[in-house]
């Protein structure tokens, strides 16, 4: 890292912006997760924007659901979502309240807690996969369901909170289309990364699913 990693927290403030102006400034932010085994930390590396009902990519697209609810809700809350029946994906709640734009957490660095995250990913052949993509980011961190709808900013005890950390200057991010995202919202270039980090997980374009003979 280029810089020492700041450790004030951010203010909801940070989250209660555009979710495109929000995505790239997350990149070197400093994730904390609080388990009962001991705080945990991610430098975040690799991230996608969903803009809500005008982003076909979204799941706030069609409207509320119980399972998207906290899209919906204040800035600076966590959308922890179930997909595929196997794995949680964590994002952060951007924007005004009632506008559903949210920013997914596709990767980071386990810069304290690897030896948990390890325990939980033990699959991972180094410490760059522990979080390389983002089913392996909330296996590592222990994110499921539970966490749906926590404050990052409310409380320094929360779960989850962002830190200032080492973000990066414009000229040492990348972007393009999102990962695995079809139809109209395919192109829209809403992934953002550090660029040439190693944990950043590879580009896979939608495939769609074949129907049965």
């Amino acid at each position: 890292m280029s810089a020492r990693p700041d450790r004030t927290p951010l203010p909801r403030s940070f989250f209660d912006r555009p979710v495109l102006t929000v995505a790239p400034d997350l990149l070197g932010r400093t994730l904390v997760r609080r388990t009962p085994d001991g705080p945990m930390e991610l430098r975040i590396t690799e991230v996608e924007a969903y803009e809500g009902e005008a982003d076909p990519g979204s799941h706030a697209y069609r409207g509320r659901t119980a399972r998207n609810e906290s899209m919906f809700g204040p800035p600076g809350h966590a959308y922890v979502y179930f997909i595929y029946g196997m794995w949680f994906s964590l994002n952060l709640v951007c924007g005004p309240p009632g506008h559903a734009s949210g920013v997914l957490l596709r990767a980071g660095e386990i810069t304290v807690g690897a030896d948990q995250a390890r325990k939980r990913r033990i699959s991972a052949r180094n410490d760059r996969e522990l979080a390389k993509g983002p089913a392996r980011l909330a296996t590592a961190l222990a994110v499921d369901r539970s966490l749906d709808g926590t404050d990052l900013c409310a409380d320094p005890g929360s779960p989850l909170s962002l830190l200032t950390g080492a973000p990066v200057s414009p000229d040492q991010r990348s972007s393009g289309p999102r990962t695995g995202v079809g139809g109209a919202g395919a192109a829209h270039p809403y992934r953002y990364w550090i660029t040439h980090d190693p944990t950043v997980s590879p580009y896979r374009p939608h495939a769609p699913r074949r129907r049965p003979t």
